[in-house]
């Protein structure tokens, strides 16, 4: 599998977005191979989702959410296009 190239200021987000998945197992405490295991990932996977790795599969990060009782937070991806939506508004004038 190919490792998907990420510039590094944006780097910071996805290592970010590891940390904040790190914190919340643990603030449930839940060891690695606990998640891991409910997930069905390996334990190396979770490694690296709560390292910010830009070349695990999305569904792994989903199912760690899941685990976490956090899949919600899936649906807030892209929820605010504020962007798009002026795009979209200056088409409509």
């Amino acid at each position: 599998m190919r490792k998907q190239p990420v510039l590094p200021k944006f780097k910071v987000i996805l290592e970010q977005m590891g940390e904040n998945i790190k914190l919340a197992r643990k603030r449930r405490n839940l060891t690695a191979v606990q998640v891991a295991e409910r997930a069905g990932i390996a334990r190396s996977t979770l490694y690296l989702i709560e390292k910010g790795d830009s070349s695990v599969a999305m569904g792994a990060y989903f199912n760690v959410l899941r685990v976490l009782s956090l899949q919600d937070d899936f649906l807030k991806l892209a929820a605010d296009d504020v962007f798009g939506r002026k795009l979209q508004d200056l088409d409509l004038l």
